[in-house]
């Protein structure tokens, strides 16, 4: 992969911000890398997701506004779906569209360092998915971020409930590993279940991650085998032959 990059610590799989060069800023190639590495992820045997950025400057700057991406690829429950545990290991910077990346995770671990910052009201442009945070910390606070654009620094995240744990720098990728390692040890049954039931039936959905929802899955029957044969079929004049897939 060009801009991810993935590796195994026994059962926990990192999947890595790669373009620290840029911030990590997220491009179109980003997005879709961190959505196929999801996807493999969930297909594997690994127990536990890390996702987390290389470099110290930041976990992400968010969407790359010279090279705008399909951000709800690589968000987590919306452009992907896994029943495992993932967790966020926050260092620097963190920042729109990458806030709303830690904020889906189950668990977020960050440096003592981090900050996390959404300035799209500065910048005049939304996707919206940052709607679910009063879902996830205190409203005013959530609207303090969103509204005031106001930076969060790594204690009062923790405080407020966006992260669980605030480490010394540079270790939040340790930490979070330590803690997919004591996972791994569970039950998956319980696990997936637990995380799945918070996932469906607790937590709301904003309107964009509703909609980003429904697009991920009409790209799905658009990017089809089926979609393939129904083209093909018609241009060849005969009966298709759907399979499903």
């Amino acid at each position: 992969m060009e801009h991810v990059k993935v590796r195994d610590e026994g059962p926990v799989r990192i999947v890595s911000l790669n373009r620290p060069d840029r911030g990590n800023a997220i491009n179109r190639r980003m997005a879709e890398e961190v959505q196929q590495a999801m996807l493999e992820f969930d297909r594997s045997e690994q127990r536990v997701a890390v996702l987390t950025g290389e470099g110290d400057k930041a976990f992400s700057f968010g969407a790359d506004v010279a090279e705008p991406p399909e951000l709800w690829r690589a968000v987590p429950n919306v452009g992907w779906q896994t029943d495992k545990p993932l967790i966020a290991a926050v260092e620097g910077w963190c920042i729109g569209g990458a806030l709303v990346l830690a904020m889906m995770a189950d668990l977020c671990v960050c440096g003592a360092r981090a900050k996390f910052y959404y300035p799209e009201a500065k910048l005049g442009l939304t996707g919206g998915m940052i709607a679910a945070l009063p879902s996830r910390i205190p409203h005013k606070i959530a609207m303090e971020i969103m509204l005031l654009c106001r930076t969060v620094e790594a204690e009062r995240a923790a405080r407020v409930g966006l992260v669980n744990e605030v480490v010394p720098e540079g270790q939040a990728l340790a930490k979070a590993v330590e803690w997919g390692r004591e996972m791994a040890g569970f039950a998956p049954l319980v696990m997936s279940a637990l995380k799945r039931m918070v996932v469906d039936e607790i937590l709301p959905r904003g309107p964009s991650e509703r909609w980003a929802l429904q697009g991920a899955r009409l790209a799905a029957i658009r990017d089809s085998e089926d979609f393939r044969e129904g083209v093909a079929a018609f241009r060849e004049r005969r009966e298709p032959v759907f399979r499903g897939r």
